[in-house]
């Protein structure tokens, strides 16, 4: 295997370890050291006794950035039957060897988030996903009355646009410091201060007094709101195992496309009947249950903060300090942390064609999906005359859209699954994740050609309404699989590469509510829609590049992974 960079996972071939191999199931250990690792040796089996706990795909939800290189990750992959895993290090302070015990957790854990109960286990996914389905319809239900704002503090539509606008850049800057933190404290506390946050600054937009207020609260509330957003899926990967995850996985994936879709709904309704500023109010609402639900109900979930605690209880109680966690022995300095948080997703966008087109593609998306929130008041409401309300129930088949690709979602990963079957090493090259990708993008050009070549004043609401139900569809298939080939390609940099394409997408969703309505004024609605139809044809060519030659391009990439035993050939080869 080949690859520039060290993995920091490459200890787990180092790792004491247990059972005889034949008791290991041969889609965990073997699968997590033959993804992660760059070695294609493994040490004897000791005497201490484990089982994995997690598959190479959970390695995003390690904190692999706060340690070193050296760190032995096999502590927060596995339970063993005593609780702990033998180390021995050399000291910085005396240089002499120092013996120390690992804090794992122990076989059937009750405390490890994967051995929760499911149904305790589905109630967490739901509260999570519901707040994510809340953050995304607080970022769209404001545009149902963006004309009561406009009138009330006497600014033109664009700067009241800017309302969403804020919003959106919060989404794209609030990652690049909750994540770490995310690493740092837990999941729970992050959830918690930020959401307090958000919910705090709903309140200075819903009693604004003039525009500047607005727009500072909502772009601290993007934000604040944007935690959510960036832990939901970690907190999924802490609770189920990697067999398991499909399902929550689609449910999670749906939520932040229905909430966009259901915003304006709701919103056309009850910004016609009480005004704009209940627009803001029913954030409040919602923002806070879900406060309060995660902060009553929701334990911590991120594992290596589990048994950072659990190490600080063993020292209290036994008065010996041999019991530690990665995190005490070997964390990365804070300069390089830094680094890799803030300057690597830059060199990745900048660096790497793959994560540039992807990232520009997934823009694209993102765009699209705030430009309808314009688009559709100036087809419906100018063109036809429909009231706000009324306008919002144009969105219902871009949900149902969404919806019902979010169901088939076990499907395609059911298919992904096979096709690792069929893999020598258990693990197909990175580019079969770019099959639902490949029959999904197809649909965004041909919902949006509907959209506008149906919008005329005189022909009938169906068309561009049914429009949004291709649209709809394939957003998901289109993330997921853009996700899921970044993971494969970064692997340990992948963070850094999800966070470089989630700010380029934010960055642009906030820039295209603000040309918008000039663009569907000058070249008329027909024209707009195909033009973003056209921009979305011209997208579908960067699946099949990539499906063909991406092998080839992470051959020599300075980021990318590479295993030199990858047959270039087979993946353009494998069958639906």
């Amino acid at each position: 295997m080949n690859n520039t960079n060290t993995s920091p996972m490459s200890s787990l071939t180092t790792t004491p370890t247990v059972t005889s191999q034949s008791s290991i199931p041969h889609n965990s250990l073997d699968k997590v050291e033959s993804h992660v690792t760059r070695t294609s040796t493994r040490r004897a089996l000791e005497k201490y006794e484990t089982r994995p706990t997690q598959d190479a795909a959970d390695v995003l939800d390690l904190p692999y950035d706060i340690l070193s290189d050296d760190a032995d990750m096999s502590e927060y992959l596995r339970e063993t039957a005593s609780g702990v895993i033998p180390k021995r290090t050399i000291s910085r302070a005396t240089g002499q060897p120092e013996d120390h015990e690992l804090v794992t957790f122990k076989i059937n854990d009750p405390e490890n988030p994967k051995n929760w109960s499911k149904p305790y286990k589905w109630y967490c996914t739901m509260v999570v996903a519901f707040t994510c389905f809340t953050v995304a319809f607080n970022s769209a239900v404001i545009t149902a009355d963006l004309e009561g704002v406009s009138e009330t503090f006497h600014v033109s539509l664009e700067v009241s646009l800017l309302t969403i606008t804020m919003f959106v850049i919060g989404f794209g800057v609030g990652p690049l410091v909750f994540a770490p933190l995310s690493e740092l404290y837990g999941r729970k506390p992050v959830y918690i201060i930020t959401i307090a946050v958000a919910v705090i600054f709903v309140i200075p937009c819903a009693v604004a007094q003039n525009i500047g207020t607005l727009l500072v609260c909502r772009l601290i509330d993007g934000i604040a709101f944007s935690a959510p957003m960036t832990l939901v899926g970690g907190t999924l990967a802490d609770l189920w195992k990697n067999e398991e995850r499909g399902v929550p996985m689609a449910v999670f994936s749906a939520a932040p496309f229905i909430g966009p879709a259901i915003g304006p709904l709701a919103g056309g309704f009850l910004g016609d009947a009480s005004g704009w500023r209940w627009l803001y109010w029913i954030q409040l609402i919602m923002s806070g249950i879900c406060w309060l639900v995660l902060t009553l109900t929701i334990p911590e979930t991120y594992a290596p903060v589990i048994l950072d605690k659990r190490a600080k209880k063993l020292r209290q109680e036994t008065g010996d300090a041999k019991y530690v966690t990665e995190k005490d022995l070997d964390p990365r300095p804070m300069s390089e942390q830094i680094r890799i948080f803030l300057v690597r997703p830059l060199q990745l966008l900048c660096l790497e064609p793959i994560v540039l087109l992807i990232s520009l593609y997934m823009a694209v998306l993102y765009g699209l999906l705030y430009m309808f929130f314009v688009a559709y008041p100036i087809v419906y409401v100018e063109g036809k005359g429909f009231s706000e309300g009324t306008t919002g129930l144009m969105f219902i088949p871009l949900a149902i859209g969404v919806v019902l690709s979010a169901a088939l979602s076990p499907l395609v990963n059911k298919h992904y699954l096979s096709l690792c079957r069929k893999a020598p090493n258990g693990k197909p090259a990175a580019e079969a994740r770019l099959i639902p990708m490949m029959f999904s993008c197809w649909l965004i050009p041909v919902g949006l050609f509907i959209f506008g070549w149906t919008s005329y004043p005189h022909l009938s609401y169906w068309g561009p309404m049914m429009g949004g139900f291709p649209v709809g569809f394939g957003f998901i298939f289109l993330y997921n699989s853009a996700n899921n080939y970044l993971v494969d390609t970064y692997q340990h940099q992948a963070a850094s590469a999800l966070a470089a394409k989630t700010c380029i997408r934010s960055f642009w969703g906030a820039s295209v509510v603000l040309f918008t309505e000039q663009m569907y004024h000058t070249l008329g609605y027909q024209w707009a829609s195909s033009l973003l139809a056209f921009i979305a044809l011209a997208c579908c060519a960067i699946p099949y590049v990539f499906y063909f030659y991406g092998a080839r391009i992470r051959k020599y990439s300075k980021f990318a992974f590479h295993d030199e035993d990858e047959d270039v050939k087979a993946v353009g080869e494998e069958k639906v």
